[in-house]
């Protein structure tokens, strides 16, 4: 067992917050357990997810994309569980490895489970991260909360969405718990959750449940998802008119800017931060 105290910092976007464990060479044993243990937020560091910062060379997962990304996002729900994608994590990941001066400003490809992403990262600490595309399976589901049910738009944005307009926020409910849907089969997997408001033109407001961590209080790639599912409902279609599709979305822990380019490219700005740092108590991983 290693028994030397573990580097770890905490990080946010738009207050979706990560414990940040650095390992370049993937040599540390993070199993699902102990992730969870480290994002409690009473008895560990607390998180809606882990940001295990790895070379791509030393990760089985993403060797195939070293040649492309020097690094990968080995990113874990604040469960423990494995997710593809975190929209804000890429940011805050981003942002660190400037900091660590692992990389400097500007553009940046990162690894992670949903293919290569690529980053512009600003002196600021603003970070603009191209998402990929947007898939949009025919097959949707109804979401229901207290006796409200609504139609939710199925978008993949590398990790499976479920969009719902409402008419208020609040329709939401508790949503520490997942909003019960059907069929059920549309996501074996399980599902991110988002419902949304309008707030003005191109401009809306969600809360999302996310599968593995609850209720957060931002999610990145929910935000495209809740931008592509707007602009179809608002009739644009990008591909259609060759004009980018740029939308406002306010979450309850800050405000993301989503563009959706010609060519299907989803672009999410942002910004990134980093709180704190310091040293995990060995003990607490071994339990």
């Amino acid at each position: 067992m290693n028994t030397s105290p573990i580097a770890f910092l905490k990080g946010h976007g738009t207050q979706n917050d990560f414990v940040i464990v650095p390992d370049p060479d993937n040599a540390l044993d993070l199993p699902a357990d102990a992730v969870a243990r480290l994002c409690d937020r009473r008895a560990g560091i607390g998180g809606d997810g882990l940001l295990h910062v790895v070379r791509s060379a030393a990760h089985p997962e993403a060797k195939a994309m070293a040649d492309e990304a020097e690094w990968f996002m080995d990113y874990r729900n604040g469960d423990g569980s494995i997710a593809e994608m975190c929209g804000n994590g890429v940011r805050v990941f981003a942002w660190y490895l400037v900091r660590a001066g692992l990389v400097e400003a500007g553009d940046l490809a990162i690894a992670t489970r949903g293919g290569v992403k690529k980053a512009h990262i600003a002196k600021t600490g603003d970070v603009t991260v191209s998402m990929g595309r947007a898939l949009l399976p025919e097959a949707g589901v109804t979401v229901s909360v207290d006796g409200r049910s609504w139609p939710a738009r199925n978008v993949n944005m590398g990790n499976p969405h479920a969009v719902a307009f409402v008419d208020a926020l609040d329709h939401a409910g508790d949503l520490r718990a997942v909003p019960p849907y059907s069929p059920a089969g549309v996501y074996p997997d399980g599902v991110n959750i988002e419902f949304v408001v309008d707030r003005g033109p191109r401009h809306v407001a969600m809360r999302v449940h996310e599968r593995g961590a609850g209720e957060t209080l931002s999610c990145g790639t929910g935000a495209c998802a809740v931008a592509v599912a707007a602009a179809r409902r608002d009739g644009a279609d990008p591909a259609l008119t060759g004009t980018p599709v740029t939308y406002t979305v306010d979450l309850p822990g800050g405000t993301l800017v989503i563009t959706e380019h010609p060519d299907g490219e989803i672009e999410m700005t942002g910004p990134a931060v980093i709180v704190a740092e310091g040293v995990i108590d060995p003990a607490l991983l071994a339990r």
